[in-house]
């Protein structure tokens, strides 16, 4: 309570009397010495240091203009309003200094609050320039001091996900997301840089913390709300959607041109194509990440599908060994992983042109037909419809399943499921016994499924997005719920104990 009782009392003095301007240091000495400080403290002078600030920002007391260095200034021929202000903004740099490394202090509460009072200076500095109005259109926005505020929230060496999520309400307003973006592109060059290209998990996540929530407009017109209230905003670069587009899309190349996490990998991968690539102005220069994640292999490839799929079908990408890569990824996990869906249901895009040579689609079909030996119940169910629907499509391939005297088991089999090339598999001179082996299956729609196959298909396709996502607790409950109705019942007459006739016991058990 002194603490605060003696820093009010100094904040009083500065803003009664300028005689008392150097009592301002007794407000920035805890910050300075922030490590020698109790939290409490701190947090007294930060809230001391804001109020102080906050009123000569409105009082218009710093100097506005480029800022003269502190002895030039005392040296040269300013008048006593002048060296004072240039003195007091001096002083207002030191605080903002402070702030900014307060962010990275052990303590949340701190660094929250060193965040907000740093906005409540963004936001001051809107409303109150410090930069000389020399003609009409004059940007005015303080963005070396939000540089300041995205420094702070990326740190190299620790998690900043807590304090990034604090200050999302500020991404709100279309100026500070689009000096964000700015500051976190020269950010990310800086910090590489200095790294030499080695990742960063802990700076990289952060990154991807602050960049991936962010709200872009679909239109010009949905941009409405800045913190500047900017005279003719409307010929200022921030106030185009286009501006704003190619910040966007500059900021998320020079993040993904370094190596990234693998974990991290993932998560970009997952929103790319939702998040990303229909705000940018040039979406293929993603061509050469996502072709580089395509060929990574597992999980990587599979969400690497998403981003290709929109630039092959709408930005008329050539990936010359797509369905090749595509073949590859057919093992035995894609019936387990978490993307089972999101797979499928491009590969399904991707196989619905009816150009598709059939050795290519009968490759498809036999590696799925294969793999679906190994296959849990939920997989099947969802597997069995998709192979229909491509005999639907590509009835050339339809002698997989009619074909007389053909391979009955793997040991007969012609199909090579080693090979890499779709064209050498042999997968056309092949049949369809391991679908005609699942109509034993244990499950009894598994095995009603597969029988499908032995009826002429109808023309109409199955619809498999409902089971695109089927689990095996559904399948599970499913049955739990089932009711049983007419069950069949069996059994002989006994004719004797332990398979040996017994007249005694005939003639007490007899079931006449």
């Amino acid at each position: 309570m002194a603490k605060a009782a003696a820093l009010a009392a100094s904040l009083e003095a500065v803003l009664g009397s300028r005689a008392n301007a150097n009592r301002v240091f007794e407000l920035l000495e805890p910050l300075a010495a922030q490590e020698e400080e109790e939290e409490e403290d701190i947090v007294v002078a930060a809230r001391t240091c804001s109020r102080l600030f906050g009123a000569l920002l409105e009082r218009r007391e710093l100097f506005v203009g480029p800022l003269p260095a502190q002895d030039a200034a005392l040296a040269d021929g300013y008048s006593a309003e002048d060296k004072y202000k240039i003195w007091m903004r001096h002083r207002y740099q030191d605080c903002v200094g402070c702030l900014g490394e307060l962010m990275g202090h052990d303590a949340f509460q701190v660094k929250e609050l060193s965040l907000c009072t740093l906005m409540k200076f963004v936001e001051l500095e809107a409303q109150y320039p410090l930069i000389k109005i020399e003609w009409k259109g004059t940007l005015t926005f303080p963005w070396e001091l939000l540089k300041v505020v995205v420094d702070g929230l990326l740190p190299v060496n620790e998690d900043a996900s807590l304090l990034i999520s604090r200050f999302q309400e500020y991404m709100e307003y279309d100026d500070v997301r689009y000096f964000v973006m700015k500051a976190v592109t020269a950010s990310i060059g800086q910090v590489m840089q200095k790294t030499k290209e080695r990742p960063l998990p802990f700076y990289q996540q952060n990154v991807f913390s602050l960049i991936s929530p962010i709200n872009m407009p679909n239109k010009e017109s949905d941009m409405v709300k800045f913190m500047v209230k900017q005279e003719n905003r409307e010929e200022l670069k921030m106030s185009k959607l286009q501006a704003h587009r190619q910040v966007f899309q500059k900021m998320w190349l020079a993040f993904l041109k370094h190596k990234l996490p693998t974990g991290l990998y993932k998560k970009i991968l997952v929103i790319l194509h939702d998040s990303v690539l229909p705000y940018m102005n040039e979406p293929t220069l993603m061509m050469d990440f996502l072709t580089v994640a395509y060929g990574v292999g597992g999980a990587i490839s599979l969400l690497a599908l998403n981003g290709l799929f929109i630039l092959i079908h709408q930005h008329n990408l050539e990936y010359p060994d797509f369905y090749k890569k595509l073949y590859s990824l057919l093992d035995p996990s894609i019936y387990h992983v978490k993307y089972r869906a999101r797979f499928f249901h491009l590969t399904d895009l991707f196989l619905s042109s009816s150009h598709l040579p059939a050795y290519l689609v009968a490759a498809f079909i036999k590696r799925l037909s294969r793999l679906a030996l190994t296959a849990p119940p939920e997989s099947l169910l969802m597997i069995i419809p998709f192979i229909c629907n491509l005999f639907r499509r590509h009835p050339a391939c339809r002698v997989l399943v009619h074909r007389p005297g053909g391979p009955a088991d793997m040991s007969e089999d012609p199909y090579i499921m080693e090979e890499e090339e779709p064209s050498e598999s042999r997968a056309l001179e092949s049949s369809l016994w391991e679908i005609q082996s699942l109509q034993n299956h244990y499950h009894p729609d598994v095995a009603k499924a597969a029988a499908v196959l032995n009826q002429s298909l109808s023309e109409m396709e199955d619809d498999i997005s409902g089971l695109l996502e089927l689990s095996g607790y559904e399948l599970f409950d499913r049955e739990v719920k089932k009711k049983a109705t007419d069950v069949p019942l069996e059994f002989e007459r006994v004719r004797g104990l332990f398979g040996k006739k017994n007249d005694i016991f005939a003639e007490h058990f007899s079931l006449d």
